[in-house]
């Protein structure tokens, strides 16, 4: 993979990963005071993480990222969170787990596809954030199943 085709696509996932951001601080604000709230919040925090780590690596690279993610992503996935919070938690966590596994296809087929030419650090930041992906997956998976027994904690 050339460099070129490498920053796109690191790009893609800077973008994506702004996005997740404000979807995720939009569904925490929604459901303040209830620990989804709470999770989402920290989902945030997480995916604020990879966005700092990807645009780091962009501009050792030699690229700068995406000034279009800077201002479109965030702004899309406020709104996206926000409306996909209209629906209820349930609903929400279901469409959270459809954006998740997106992400961890795209981060599983990137890390398929590049080389050593760019040594271990880029593969080691793309498998830690397609890790925390599986693991947000996995919580909201859990929630649902949560729901679905009617074993939901009192709020915090």
């Amino acid at each position: 993979m050339d460099k070129a085709e490498l920053l796109a696509k690191l790009n893609w996932f800077y973008s994506l990963e702004l996005n997740q951001v404000d979807l995720y601080m939009a569904q925490s604000k929604t459901f303040a005071g209830s620990y989804e709230s709470i999770v989402f919040e920290r989902t945030a925090y997480i995916e604020q993480q990879h966005v700092d780590n990807i645009a780091a690596k962009i501009r050792e690279l030699g690229g700068t990222p995406t000034a279009l993610g800077d201002v479109i992503s965030p702004i899309l996935g406020s709104i996206a969170g926000k409306i996909v919070s209209l629906a209820g938690v349930e609903n929400t966590l279901k469409a959270n787990i459809l954006i998740e596994r997106k992400a961890m296809a795209d981060y599983t087929n990137l890390i398929n596809t590049i080389g050593d030419e760019y040594g271990t650090e880029l593969r080691k930041i793309l498998e830690h954030n397609l890790v925390d992906e599986d693991v947000h997956t996995a919580w909201f998976s859990e929630r649902l199943t949560d729901y679905d027994n009617s074993v939901i904690p009192d709020q915090v």
